[in-house]
């Protein structure tokens, strides 16, 4: 079996890590780095710190408009495709990268594996929300996190090929955490910073949504954030530094240190050791549930909403009362969590097995 992975951004290339591992030994498998992310801190870093196989194809396909980008995307990824043959064409997630593989190897009869399946915030408006429906739609095997996203796919009439295996980051947090904890040269991150654990909030910024406002929704945002009583640390997504650093200057902001993008075994330590995390990234706010950290989400909604229960995970809207009532005044109850909704952490096993079990 010849398995092509498409990947090209942030949170696909930490859960290729866990995956490509696990289809070691199970088939033949080639990744495919579209480019969506091409900064060196926000690429090429994960691949070297989480051991991922070094991409076979590396399109370079960068930044751009929606259209622009998931076009270029699909017309590289059908050349690859043309070329390998492969069995099986593995996505994750829902980025432009994602609906690009997913409709590339669907024109041409490939069947399509989809690692994150099921995942909805109803919210048709946000670009991520259209990746994931469609590229659902067009799926051969569709791997779900959680039983939230197997119903949500019923709803839609999708039951063939759907499987619950848990999450694939759940697999990567309790691995690389460990990792993480062990390497002295990350845990320097914080005397590098200047903070200690839990006197800090993490935060980060980069979806559409909350930069399309512009320096307006920024300087909101930065309001917030100034009053709370610990210094809020920020490792800063390439799209939002211009305007955050406009912000700062503008308002004279003294409570919020930007920091430029850290590897993923850094951001598990920043994550674990914070008091609470603010965030508009999907990733984070799960990964901040996994390791009992108390999140807010500066979106309306999430499209993980087992992370809700108990306040672990509570909705800000993007004003500066809003988003600081939230902060200060949520406290999560720790009998809230029960049973773990993602999974045992053995999700990527049960992907690799199921690939090998309906392919042979």
């Amino acid at each position: 079996m010849k398995v092509i992975t498409v990947v090209g951004a942030r949170p696909q290339f930490i859960k290729a890590a866990v995956v490509s591992e696990a289809l070691k030994g199970v088939c033949e498998e080639k990744i495919v780095h579209t480019g969506q992310h091409y900064d060196a801190n926000m690429s090429d870093v994960f691949f070297e710190e989480l051991g991922i196989p070094k991409p076979a194809y590396n399109l370079g396909v960068g930044s751009g408009t929606h259209g622009h980008q998931t076009g270029e995307m699909l017309m590289k990824i059908e050349d690859v495709l043309l070329a390998e043959k492969p069995d099986v064409l593995l996505v994750y997630g829902d980025t432009n990268s994602t609906i690009a593989g997913a409709l590339a190897a669907s024109k041409l009869h490939i069947p399509v594996a989809h690692v994150e399946a099921g995942l909805r915030s109803y919210n048709m408006r946000m670009p991520e929300e259209q990746n994931r429906v469609l590229t659902d739609h067009i799926s051969h095997w569709l791997f779900c996190p959680t039983q939230t996203a197997v119903d949500n796919l019923k709803k839609e009439g999708i039951v063939q090929g759907v499987q619950l295996t848990g999450d694939v980051m759940l697999d990567s947090v309790l691995h690389f955490l460990e990792v993480a904890r062990r390497n002295p040269q990350k845990a320097a991150i914080f005397e590098a910073l200047g903070i200690a654990p839990k006197q800090y909030r993490l935060a980060t910024l980069h979806r559409a949504e909350t930069t399309d406002g512009g320096l307006e929704a920024i300087v909101r945002i930065f309001r917030a954030f100034e009053q709370l009583p610990q210094r809020v640390v920020i490792p800063i997504h390439p799209r939002t530094r211009k305007l955050a650093e406009q912000a700062i200057a503008q308002e004279g902001f003294h409570n919020i240190q930007l920091i430029d993008p850290v590897g993923y075994l850094e951001m598990l330590l920043l994550t674990s050791n914070a008091c609470q995390v603010l965030t508009d990234s999907g990733g984070l706010q799960k990964e901040a549930w996994f390791m009992e950290v108390p999140c807010i989400t500066l979106r309306k909604e999430t499209e993980w909403v087992e992370t809700l229960d108990g306040n672990w995970n509570v909705l800000a809207d993007l004003t500066t009362e809003d988003i600081l009532q939230k902060a200060l005044h949520t406290v999560p109850d720790p009998a809230a969590r029960g049973k773990l909704p993602f999974g045992d952490g053995k999700a990527s096993q049960k992907i690799a097995e199921a690939l090998k079990r309906e392919t042979e």
